[in-house]
């Protein structure tokens, strides 16, 4: 990474706990932009599809003339593997990016407080799950941040930065300068419940789904509703198909228990993909097929 006064002392090791689609776009975007990342996942699966993902994300960068060439080419040496969190110990920044179930996450927070330096700050990739309750499984509240970021992370300009109530000042300072240092801007947002994207789009994909259950309307026309009058690149029911269905059920999850909102029930289109292991882009189905 190139140091400038801007980006002077940022960490330049970085960690990401899960190599699922959002980890190994995060680590992909880290790597590109000149910082060494040591990517922890347990399943080794897992981490042979996010190695394969990560190098050719950085060949599709290339193409497009995104991130440098000379960093694109060098961005894969400096993706570092591991399957324990002990594997963190030298990191500055920690990027949490795995499944959203609110008992793994606590669980993971708690290790990773054990594992890393003590101003090591820790960052959750949550899409609900309001970053004070994580905070509370360490002993650093105030170096605990919530960055949602949007899929795919690699082309995504702008990160939904989530400050809990003991977030301070120098870890929001220090996480709006990494962001800048990826080329993402932050736009920074209270803790809570899906904090502003999810707490308002959920429920958007929810009466999509409803409609579908109910006849109104089929998937594409309901998405070209949304498209073509008002002017989204992208419907509803398409968006949560890029989300992934599974993580759309497991975030609605979250609300319903946060909120105790029934708003946030999927429908019986939405529950039906789910349960048949159609969860969009990365299954080739969703509410749309994909080739």
């Amino acid at each position: 990474m190139t140091e400038t006064s801007t980006f002077r002392g940022l960490p330049q090791r970085v960690g990401v706990v899960g190599a699922g689609t959002m980890g190994s776009g995060v680590a992909q975007t880290l790597a590109q932009a000149g910082y060494h990342v040591v990517v922890v996942e347990p399943d080794t699966a897992a981490a042979d599809r996010a190695r394969d993902a990560i190098r050719d994300g950085i060949r599709l960068a290339a193409l497009l003339g995104r991130g440098g060439r000379t960093a694109g080419a060098d961005a894969p040496g400096r993706v570092h593997w591991a399957d324990r969190p002990e594997a963190l110990h030298d990191t500055g920044f920690v990027v949490e990016c795995v499944t959203e179930r609110q008992e793994l996450k606590e669980r993971i927070f708690t290790e990773l407080d054990r594992c890393t330096p003590p101003d090591t700050i820790l960052a959750s990739c949550t899409s609900a799950i309001p970053i004070a309750s994580l905070a509370a499984r360490t002993g650093r509240p105030g170096r605990v941040i919530g960055l949602h970021v949007m899929n795919p992370a690699p082309l995504k300009e702008t990160v939904e930065v989530v400050r809990a109530p003991l977030t301070s000042d120098e870890t929001l300072d220090v996480t709006a300068r990494l962001l800048a240092s990826i080329g993402k801007r932050p736009l920074v947002v209270q803790d809570g419940p899906g904090f502003v994207i999810n707490r308002v789009m959920m429920l958007t994909i929810v009466e999509a789904a409803a409609a579908v259950s109910e006849g109104k309307a089929d998937a594409a026309t309901t998405d070209a509703l949304f498209e073509q009058c008002l002017g989204q690149r992208m419907g509803p029911l398409r968006t949560a198909d890029l989300i992934g269905l599974d993580n759309v059920d497991d975030t609605l999850t979250v609300l319903r228990e946060h909120t105790g909102d029934s708003r946030y029930t999927p429908p019986p289109a939405l529950r039906e993909l789910v349960a048949a292991g159609h969860y969009g882009r990365k299954t080739g189905r969703g509410f749309h097929e994909y080739k």
